[in-house]
């Protein structure tokens, strides 16, 4: 099984630790958010890894080459001129999943959680869905509307905003995207979309036109954003008290 990690972001919100590097090799406890994706994505099983780069590239591929790939076989995608978004950055590194039939996980660099990627996966495949998508009961700016069964139904920005609802149905459950989504390869030749956009807004263009896109709920996990300096310290925290 292999692996896509998102880390090409300008880490903004994580200024100044920003400044002089990029946000995957920003540390908790001694360790690059980077080591510690990697390091999760290993314990899975996963061997065979992508990473997207964009802000202080070089300083990325300098790290993993001083640490050996942290054991694993890792390309890069290089998003040189221009930050691709998720969606923009996966098709630009759908050459490495060329061939696959088994489904692969895209996983943020920023986040910091203990969902059960094994179990995620099974879902998955015993649901023959196109994509699975962690999913979490938390107060966000940009919630994900899904049926009682599941399936992605459109999306809602805050509370209180109007609803994008692509397949209709009498039940909505507003919930907050996990940054972890299990991806069968086949949706990468549905990608119609070009430069940079958003893989949220394809997931629900083709979940309109009737593909399985589902959540999947973890609110049982720990899970943390690291976006914000505060939430470093807080992730450190939690860390000495073994929650994650």
């Amino acid at each position: 099984m292999k692996a896509m990690v998102l880390a090409a972001g300008l880490g903004t919100r994580l200024r100044p630790l920003t400044d002089n590097r990029p946000k995957a090799l920003v540390e908790i406890a001694g360790r690059t958010l980077l080591e510690i994706t990697l390091e999760r994505l290993r314990s899975f099983g996963i061997r065979e890894v992508i990473i997207n780069v964009h802000h202080f590239a070089d300083l990325m591929v300098e790290y993993l080459k001083a640490h050996n790939n942290f054991g694993m076989q890792v390309d890069i995608s290089h998003e040189d001129d221009l930050l691709l978004d998720t969606g923009g950055g996966l098709k630009k590194a759908a050459w490495f999943f060329e061939g696959d039939t088994e489904p692969f996980i895209l996983h943020n660099v920023d986040i910091i959680s203990t969902i059960d990627l094994e179990a995620m996966v099974r879902v998955h495949r015993e649901t023959g869905a196109l994509a699975t998508l962690a999913v979490k009961d938390r107060k966000t700016s940009r919630y994900l509307l899904f049926d009682g069964s599941r399936q992605l139904c459109g999306r809602r920005a805050g509370a209180d905003g109007l609803a994008e609802i692509v397949r209709p149905t009498d039940h909505l459950d507003a919930l907050a995207f996990s940054g972890v989504h299990v991806i069968s390869p086949r949706l990468l030749q549905m990608l119609t979309e070009d430069g940079v956009f958003s893989i949220i807004n394809s997931y629900l263009r083709l979940s309109g036109q009737g593909e399985k896109v589902l959540g999947f709920r973890t609110d049982e996990f720990y899970w943390r954003d690291l976006g914000k300096p505060p939430s470093l310290i807080e992730a450190e925290q939690d860390l000495e008290n073994r929650l994650w």
